[in-house]
Protein backbone atom coordinates (compact mmCIF):
# COMPACT_ATOMS: atom_id res chain seq x y z
CA UNK A 1 0.00 0.00 0.00
CA UNK A 2 3.16 2.43 0.90
CA UNK A 3 4.83 1.73 -2.72
CA UNK A 4 1.23 2.51 -4.47
CA UNK A 5 0.94 5.73 -2.43
CA UNK A 6 4.49 6.74 -3.49
CA UNK A 7 4.02 6.07 -6.54
CA UNK A 8 0.44 7.81 -7.33
CA UNK A 9 1.41 11.03 -4.98
CA UNK A 10 1.37 13.32 -7.53
CA UNK A 11 -2.03 12.12 -8.63
CA UNK A 12 -3.30 12.23 -5.33
CA UNK A 13 -2.26 15.57 -4.38
CA UNK A 14 -3.73 16.68 -7.51
CA UNK A 15 -6.88 15.27 -6.95
CA UNK A 16 -6.80 16.45 -3.23
CA UNK A 17 -5.63 20.09 -3.91
CA UNK A 18 -8.54 20.53 -7.04
CA UNK A 19 -10.69 19.22 -4.52
CA UNK A 20 -10.11 21.13 -1.77
CA UNK A 21 -9.52 24.35 -3.44
CA UNK A 22 -12.97 23.38 -5.55
CA UNK A 23 -14.98 22.92 -2.35
CA UNK A 24 -13.28 26.05 0.01
CA UNK A 25 -13.82 28.05 -3.15
CA UNK A 26 -17.42 27.05 -3.51
CA UNK A 27 -18.36 27.19 0.19
CA UNK A 28 -17.10 31.14 0.00
CA UNK A 29 -18.93 32.01 -3.12
CA UNK A 30 -22.01 30.15 -1.42
CA UNK A 31 -21.70 32.37 1.60
CA UNK A 32 -21.34 35.50 -0.77
CA UNK A 33 -24.43 34.75 -2.21
CA UNK A 34 -26.54 34.24 1.17
CA UNK A 35 -25.46 37.69 2.40
CA UNK A 36 -24.54 39.76 0.01
CA UNK A 37 -27.73 40.35 -2.48
CA UNK A 38 -29.18 43.65 -2.00
CA UNK A 39 -31.79 45.66 -3.35
CA UNK A 40 -29.32 47.68 -5.32
CA UNK A 41 -27.16 44.95 -7.21
CA UNK A 42 -29.80 42.64 -7.54
CA UNK A 43 -29.55 39.68 -7.35
CA UNK A 44 -26.16 39.95 -6.36
CA UNK A 45 -23.62 42.22 -7.28
CA UNK A 46 -21.49 40.31 -9.58
CA UNK A 47 -24.73 38.71 -11.46
CA UNK A 48 -25.40 42.28 -11.56
CA UNK A 49 -22.49 43.97 -12.36
CA UNK A 50 -22.26 41.08 -15.60
CA UNK A 51 -25.88 41.78 -16.84
CA UNK A 52 -24.95 45.51 -16.97
CA UNK A 53 -21.64 44.73 -18.87
CA UNK A 54 -23.60 42.55 -21.40
CA UNK A 55 -25.89 44.80 -21.67
CA UNK A 56 -22.88 47.31 -22.51
CA UNK A 57 -21.95 45.53 -25.13
CA UNK A 58 -25.08 44.49 -27.12
CA UNK A 59 -25.44 48.31 -27.04
CA UNK A 60 -22.11 49.20 -28.31
CA UNK A 61 -22.78 46.54 -30.99
CA UNK A 62 -25.72 48.94 -32.36
CA UNK A 63 -28.98 46.75 -30.80
CA UNK A 64 -30.94 49.32 -28.37
CA UNK A 65 -30.88 47.59 -25.30
CA UNK A 66 -32.24 47.40 -21.55
CA UNK A 67 -32.16 45.70 -17.99
CA UNK A 68 -35.19 45.09 -15.90
CA UNK A 69 -34.76 43.43 -12.90
CA UNK A 70 -36.67 39.68 -12.72
CA UNK A 71 -37.70 40.41 -9.34
CA UNK A 72 -38.79 38.09 -7.55
CA UNK A 73 -36.73 35.67 -9.39
CA UNK A 74 -33.06 36.33 -8.79
CA UNK A 75 -32.63 37.46 -12.30
CA UNK A 76 -32.27 40.46 -14.28
CA UNK A 77 -33.60 40.53 -18.15
CA UNK A 78 -32.05 41.66 -20.88
CA UNK A 79 -34.18 43.53 -23.65
CA UNK A 80 -33.54 44.28 -27.42
CA UNK A 81 -35.84 47.00 -28.43
CA UNK A 82 -38.87 45.60 -26.25
CA UNK A 83 -38.43 41.75 -27.28
CA UNK A 84 -37.15 39.80 -24.02
CA UNK A 85 -34.05 37.79 -25.11
CA UNK A 86 -32.13 36.32 -21.94
CA UNK A 87 -32.37 35.82 -18.01
CA UNK A 88 -29.39 36.43 -16.30
CA UNK A 89 -28.99 34.80 -13.35
CA UNK A 90 -26.26 33.54 -11.21
CA UNK A 91 -25.72 31.01 -12.81
CA UNK A 92 -24.64 33.33 -15.87
CA UNK A 93 -21.89 35.52 -14.21
CA UNK A 94 -18.75 32.81 -14.74
CA UNK A 95 -18.13 32.58 -11.15
CA UNK A 96 -18.32 28.74 -10.74
CA UNK A 97 -16.52 28.72 -14.48
CA UNK A 98 -13.57 30.66 -12.34
CA UNK A 99 -13.79 28.62 -9.25
CA UNK A 100 -13.56 25.37 -11.71
CA UNK A 101 -10.10 26.79 -13.29
CA UNK A 102 -8.48 28.27 -9.99
CA UNK A 103 -8.74 24.82 -8.64
CA UNK A 104 -7.41 23.08 -11.44
CA UNK A 105 -4.78 26.00 -11.53
CA UNK A 106 -4.14 25.74 -8.29
CA UNK A 107 -3.49 21.70 -7.90
CA UNK A 108 -1.25 21.92 -11.06
CA UNK A 109 0.78 24.93 -10.23
CA UNK A 110 4.03 25.59 -11.24
CA UNK A 111 6.26 28.73 -10.21
CA UNK A 112 4.49 30.90 -7.96
CA UNK A 113 4.48 33.91 -10.28
CA UNK A 114 3.96 32.07 -13.44
CA UNK A 115 0.89 30.28 -11.90
CA UNK A 116 -0.55 33.10 -9.88
CA UNK A 117 -0.03 35.54 -13.46
CA UNK A 118 -1.50 32.58 -15.52
CA UNK A 119 -4.27 31.71 -13.19
CA UNK A 120 -5.52 35.80 -12.76
CA UNK A 121 -5.02 36.46 -16.76
CA UNK A 122 -7.09 33.26 -17.47
CA UNK A 123 -9.98 34.74 -14.70
CA UNK A 124 -9.88 37.44 -16.66
CA UNK A 125 -10.22 35.80 -19.92
CA UNK A 126 -12.82 33.80 -18.72
CA UNK A 127 -14.72 36.56 -17.57
CA UNK A 128 -14.76 38.91 -20.92
CA UNK A 129 -15.60 35.41 -22.73
CA UNK A 130 -18.41 35.26 -20.67
CA UNK A 131 -19.75 38.77 -20.97
CA UNK A 132 -19.28 38.50 -24.54
CA UNK A 133 -20.84 34.96 -24.76
CA UNK A 134 -23.98 36.61 -23.34
CA UNK A 135 -24.08 39.49 -25.09
CA UNK A 136 -23.83 37.70 -28.53
CA UNK A 137 -26.08 34.85 -27.40
CA UNK A 138 -28.79 38.09 -26.93
CA UNK A 139 -28.37 39.20 -30.05
CA UNK A 140 -28.60 35.62 -31.62
CA UNK A 141 -31.65 35.45 -30.02
CA UNK A 142 -32.86 38.20 -31.07
CA UNK A 143 -32.18 37.70 -34.95
CA UNK A 144 -32.51 33.96 -35.29
CA UNK A 145 -35.13 33.21 -32.32
CA UNK A 146 -35.84 30.15 -33.87
CA UNK A 147 -31.83 29.11 -32.81
CA UNK A 148 -32.50 30.13 -29.02
CA UNK A 149 -32.02 26.45 -27.92
CA UNK A 150 -29.31 25.79 -29.82
CA UNK A 151 -28.10 29.07 -28.92
CA UNK A 152 -28.47 28.68 -25.00
CA UNK A 153 -27.72 24.77 -24.72
CA UNK A 154 -25.10 23.70 -27.21
CA UNK A 155 -23.39 26.87 -29.47
CA UNK A 156 -22.25 29.43 -26.23
CA UNK A 157 -21.82 26.46 -23.14
CA UNK A 158 -18.99 25.21 -26.04
CA UNK A 159 -17.93 28.62 -26.24
CA UNK A 160 -16.96 29.18 -22.14
CA UNK A 161 -16.07 25.67 -21.65
CA UNK A 162 -13.90 25.38 -24.44
CA UNK A 163 -12.37 28.78 -23.09
CA UNK A 164 -11.43 27.08 -19.97
CA UNK A 165 -10.49 23.86 -22.02
CA UNK A 166 -8.01 25.71 -24.21
CA UNK A 167 -6.24 27.60 -20.88
CA UNK A 168 -5.99 24.71 -19.47
CA UNK A 169 -4.15 22.80 -22.61
CA UNK A 170 -2.31 25.96 -22.92
CA UNK A 171 -1.28 26.00 -19.20
CA UNK A 172 -0.10 22.27 -19.40
CA UNK A 173 2.32 23.09 -22.06
CA UNK A 174 3.67 26.21 -19.90
CA UNK A 175 3.74 24.00 -17.12
CA UNK A 176 5.75 20.99 -19.13
CA UNK A 177 8.19 23.76 -20.12
CA UNK A 178 8.86 24.66 -16.76
CA UNK A 179 9.34 21.28 -15.32
CA UNK A 180 11.77 19.97 -18.36
CA UNK A 181 13.69 23.43 -17.73
CA UNK A 182 14.27 22.94 -14.21
CA UNK A 183 15.20 19.56 -14.43
CA UNK A 184 18.26 19.89 -16.86
CA UNK A 185 19.23 22.86 -14.72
Amino acid sequence: MHQLLKKYSTVIKFIFTFLGTYLFLALLYNIYLQNYSSAVYYPDYLTHLVALQSEAVVSALGYESHLRSGFPEATMHLYIGEKFVARIIEGCNAASIIILFVSFMLAFSGRLKTTLFFTLAGAVVIYVTNILRIALMAIGIFEYPWHAHFLHSIAFPLVIYGVVFLLWVLWIAIYSKQIRYESSH
